[in-house]
């Protein structure tokens, strides 16, 4: 047998370092996940007890889900004609209204964020128009751009520009000066240390306002496709609503569930990716 030397340091074998963290990933996850299968179960014992129709069991509802939806050809990735509908019109709708919104919120946020001359002049304006609830303004979008996709996508633009408007105008306001006067010392131009300073300082306030505003989006996509609207997750569930199906209305409620936890997690996913080198700058100014 040979001798293992003092100071020698002993290694795990790869596998086990690989096995502990599958465990410790499937520890995690069930941590997380054993609350709603709690909740499922009670849902599906009581609603079969009671019998209401108002309420069908889980698998009625997700029956219902897979038959709507994810029961076409694997050559459609079981997406039903319904599904492709339904999803491209709603999804493209969403997100246009979305990227619409971003675009513009960051654009004004960051000019009254800088300027505290246009902060003065736009701020009642602009406090007014956030207190308005969207789906009060609906009708006033049917009037002016008719029923269609362009109202569709023009109230949720409304509706969720706000989170991100409002915070870049206070994440740009949180750029060093220290930064900045040494920036203009050195010759460069507004719009430069706009892109490589005010920012990325603000960087952190923006993502947190655009993954609120695609929350919003989400309910406001819903909202604007109940009026007038054939296609689309909101068309649907207004049709089951009014031929009373209501296995087929619920399937689009979970739908609409499980599409918000999606979009958050992919959201939150890339804001950690992205700003990563945030985190590390913190990390060592401190």
């Amino acid at each position: 047998m040979s001798a293992v030397h003092e100071g020698t340091p002993v290694t795990a074998a790869p596998g086990r370092g690989a096995g502990v963290k599958v465990l410790k990933g499937v520890r995690g996850l069930a941590e997380r996940v054993w609350l709603v299968a709690v909740f499922l179960v009670l849902w599906e014992v009581i609603t079969r007890a009671v019998n209401e129709t108002y309420f069908p069991p889980p698998t009625t509802i997700v029956k219902t889900l897979h038959e709507l939806w994810f029961s076409g050809p694997a050559s459609h990735l079981f997406l039903t004609e319904d599904a492709v509908d339904d999803f491209s019109t709603s999804l493209a709708h969403l997100f246009i209204g979305w990227a619409a919104a971003g675009a513009v919120g960051v654009v004004i946020g960051a000019a009254i964020g800088r300027s505290r001359t246009m902060n003065d002049l736009f701020d009642p304006v602009l406090q007014f128009l956030r207190a308005v609830p969207p789906p009060t303004l609906v009708p006033f979008f049917i009037m002016v751009f008719q029923l269609g996709a362009t109202m569709q996508i023009v109230t949720i633009a409304f509706g969720v520009v706000w989170p991100v408007l409002l915070n870049t105008a206070d994440g740009v306001r949180t750029a060093d000066p220290l930064q900045l006067e040494t920036a203009r010392v050195f010759g460069i131009g507004p719009m430069r240390r706009l892109l490589t300073i005010v920012l990325p300082a603000a960087a952190p306030k923006i993502f947190a306002g655009l993954r609120v505003a695609l929350s919003f989006a989400l309910i406001l996509m819903v909202i604007s496709e109940l009026f007038g609207s054939t296609a689309g997750i909101g068309s649907e569930l207004i049709g089951a609503q009014r031929t009373f199906e209501l296995p087929r209305m619920w399937a689009g409620i979970v739908m609409l569930g499980i599409l918000g936890f999606l979009f958050n997690a992919v959201f939150m996913l890339l804001e950690r990716r992205l700003l990563a080198w945030h985190a590390g700058a913190q990390r060592l100014a401190s």
